[in-house]
């Protein structure tokens, strides 16, 4: 295998996005909208098979309920790990935004090694050592086509690792996935979709 082919798949539609609370490591489940989302993926995959040979998910209820649809609609075994968790946004997780941003106004400046608040939450620092840990996993797991369901946070973070960008941000919406090739002789990394969600209407 001269190269790997990742896609990196957003969670569908959760609870929590319907509570206007803060998500992050709230392990919140789908919505009845987002379990239709992760349906409508898995039978456009069973249409359009895409060959994945293996899945990895984050443990967080939205992601593994999302890659469980899916994956077995299709038939790809399926490996959960809290590597792919959200970022953990410490008390923030599951509040309100209004009392969020009430009680833990966004600083000016935050250091990466910093907390994710004051009272606790991966530093910036954390979450790349995470990304590049769960980058290292799905490398040396075998296979070439991977699919890996986590959130959109998350996924922001190895894409930055594998792009080598700080400022970079992809759009995920719900379902939504990014597909890149990673040449295995080479750093190289060939973007080649963003943000699709041919599954869906408009999509």
């Amino acid at each position: 295998m001269t190269s790997l082919h990742l896609t990196f798949l957003r969670h569908g539609r959760s609870r929590a996005d319907d509570e206007n609370v803060h998500e992050g490591s709230y392990d919140s489940p789908l919505s009845a909208e987002g379990r239709a989302q992760a349906a409508a993926l898995a039978a456009y995959w069973q249409a359009h098979p895409p060959q994945f040979d293996r899945a990895y998910c984050s443990t967080l209820l939205r992601a593994h309920e999302t890659a469980t649809i899916v994956t077995g609609a299709i038939g790809v075994p399926l490996t959960p790990t809290d590597l792919l968790r959200e970022w953990d946004n410490g008390p923030l997780a599951g509040m309100n935004r209004e009392e969020a941003e009430r009680r833990y106004p966004m600083p000016a400046f935050r250091h990466d090694l910093d907390a994710f608040t004051a009272e606790g939450g991966e530093s910036q620092a954390a979450i790349r050592a995470r990304a590049l840990s769960a980058l290292e996993l799905i490398w040396q797991g075998g296979g070439e086509r991977v699919l890996v369901v986590s959130h959109g946070g998350f996924s922001n973070s190895m894409l930055r690792e594998l792009l080598r960008t700080d400022r970079g941000w992809f759009e995920f919406d719900d379902t939504s996935f990014t597909t890149l090739r990673l040449s295995r002789a080479t750093h190289t990394a060939f973007v080649s979709g963003v943000n699709r969600s041919p599954h869906l209407p408009g999509g």
